[in-house]
C-alpha cells in the first residue's frame, strides 16, 4: 500500500473555496476520492468555523466523506512530547502533526511554516506542486 496523507484544515477550507492552484487541487481532489483522512481537531476546526448555513451544510457534508482519526492516547501522548518539545506551537497544530506521525502520514497544509521544526514530520504543500 502507498503512502497516505493526513488533509490539514486550511487544505479543506481552500479546496472548497477553490482557490488551490490546479496541480495542487487535483493532488488533493485525488486524496478525497482515495483516502480522505483527517484529524479530530480539522473536523473541529472546520465545523466550528462560523459562515453561512448553506456553506456550513456543505462543510459538514463534505467532511462526513472522510475518515476521522480520533485523539487516542498514543496521539494523546506524542502531542504532549510535541508541546513540550516546541512550547511556542498551538495545541490544534501539535494534535495535528502528532496524528500525522503516529500514523506514518504525510501532512497536507498550506501552513508549512507551522510545521517545519519538526524533523521527522513530512509536510507538503499543494500551493507549491
Amino acid at each position: 500500500m502507498g503512502q497516505k496523507y493526513l488533509i490539514d484544515s486550511n487544505v479543506l477550507i481552500d479546496y472548497m473555496a477553490a482557490i488551490i492552484p490546479v496541480k495542487g487541487s487535483d493532488f488533493v481532489e485525488n486524496m478525497f476520492d482515495t483516502q480522505f483522512l483527517i484529524s479530530v481537531v480539522t473536523k473541529i476546526e472546520v465545523l466550528g468555523y462560523n459562515d453561512l448555513p448553506h456553506k456550513m451544510t456543505a462543510l459538514r457534508n463534505f467532511v462526513s466523506l472522510s475518515e476521522i482519526l480520533p485523539l487516542n492516547e498514543t496521539v494523546t501522548e506524542k502531542t504532549i512530547e510535541l508541546k513540550r518539545s516546541f512550547r511556542k506551537m498551538k495545541l490544534g497544530d501539535a494534535i495535528i502533526a502528532a496524528t500525522a506521525l503516529v500514523d506514518n502520514l504525510i501532512l497536507i497544509t498550506r501552513n508549512v511554516d507551522d510545521f517545519k521544526f519538526i524533523p521527522s514530520l513530512a509536510v507538503l504543500n499543494p500551493y507549491e506542486m
